[in-house]
């Protein structure tokens, strides 16, 4: 991942330690975010319980920095079942 959104990744892997998380930048413009979450935190969770997870974390940044993000969460076993 590009240093650029490192600080995604800190922010979520400090609400989820064990997460694996890409970033990508959607339009070019460093603000409207395609991030991928792959944790075992959201076993057992609903899909929009997962995004609601991340969008707290989230909070701030979206308030200043993020315009928009596009999510996609997994836990391990699904992840790796949907990358085979």
């Amino acid at each position: 991942m590009s240093t650029e959104f490192q600080f995604v990744e800190d922010i979520i892997k400090a609400g989820l330690p064990d997460a694996q998380v890409m970033v990508e930048d959607m339009t070019g413009t460093r603000d409207h975010l395609a991030i991928t979450v792959v944790s075992d935190a959201f076993k057992g969770k609903l899909l929009f319980e997962q995004h609601q997870m991340l969008m707290t974390l989230l909070k701030e940044e979206l308030k200043q920095r993020i315009h928009a993000v596009k999510l996609q969460t997994y836990t391990k076993e699904k992840f790796a079942l949907a990358n085979k």
